[in-house]
């Protein structure tokens, strides 16, 4: 297989466990994400900080659901997941990683075996590339626009405030397409579950659809076709943002866009109708 030259097929196809051993090799181009990688697979970013911090940390996460649904909290010191995946090693199966002192970014190293440290809780938290490969499944045609800082505040917690979420944006084809893509994904908490807004960007204050604000989203930028919808959901680079903010001592987390694949898909932490009947919605009727 052509690590630098798989196709969107390739990707699908691989499983979470081939993908970390690739990650784990440091042979795939820093700037690929793991978006169209292990199709429908859950998808993580990790979050390491230091346990003092760990507590709270986790009240903002719990204040913020939508955008930080947390999957798998690893014991301090571990780097070595439990649920999301038997083999995983939080050290070095995301593609490259950010290291912040002091709430500055030092190093993006491509694995962080050297920057370990015994005192270091891990949080998993969502992402939403590990619902796309389910609307892909259910035949919803849509284009990722990119990742915005909008103008909603997160609820705060101790030192861990962000008077500014970030969101991802989709475009979708039809009127259709966004309903059915709303009701997958309100089935779905453990990958962000259901939009934060719909339709005008300005709203929620982005000032230009065209233009991600962070690097690693960029797409070809293209205005929003004329019957296509947008929808925005919350996404885990609110979790960076306020880390930075707190100035913590050390920290350190996945590249955006290069995040943790799960043993388990997205599906399997659906909600049902026997859990909650009103987000259980047949997509197959309509």
């Amino acid at each position: 297989m052509d690590i630098n030259n798989l196709t969107l097929e390739d990707k699908a196809r691989m499983t979470p466990k081939e993908y970390r051993l690739i990650a784990r090799s440091n042979v795939l181009p820093k700037e690929m994400e793991s978006d169209h990688f292990c199709e429908g697979y859950l998808q993580d970013g990790p979050f390491m900080i230091p346990k003092e911090y760990a507590f709270e940390f986790l009240t903002f996460c719990f204040r913020n659901p939508r955008g930080l649904w947390v999957a798998e909290i690893l014991d301090a010191g571990s780097p070595y997941t439990k649920i999301l995946a038997s083999d995983g090693d939080v050290r070095t199966d995301c593609n490259a990683y950010r290291v912040y002192k002091d709430g500055e970014i030092i190093d993006e190293p491509r694995d962080v075996l050297k920057y370990w440290r015994d005192d270091l809780v891990t949080f998993f938290l969502n992402c939403s590339y590990g619902f796309e490969g389910v609307l892909r499944n259910n035949n919803i045609n849509f284009r990722l626009l990119g990742a915005f800082v909008t103008n909603i505040p997160a609820n705060p917690a101790g030192c861990f405030r962000s008077d500014n979420i970030w969101v991802t944006c989709r475009a979708f084809e039809t009127a259709q397409d966004a309903v059915r893509a709303i009701q997958v994904t309100s089935r779905l908490p453990i990958s962000h579950g259901a939009p934060v807004h719909i339709g005008d960007p300005a709203a929620i204050g982005i000032k230009d659809i065209l233009k991600p604000e962070d690097p690693c989203y960029v797409t070809p930028a293209e205005l929003p076709r004329p019957n296509e919808v947008l929808l925005y959901w919350h996404c885990g680079l609110t979790a960076e943002l306020a880390i930075q903010n707190a100035k913590l001592p050390f920290a350190m987390m996945m590249y955006p866009g290069a995040i943790f694949i799960s043993d388990h898909l997205t599906e399997e932490f659906a909600y049902t109708e026997e859990v909650n009947p009103n987000l259980a919605i047949e997509v197959e009727s309509l």
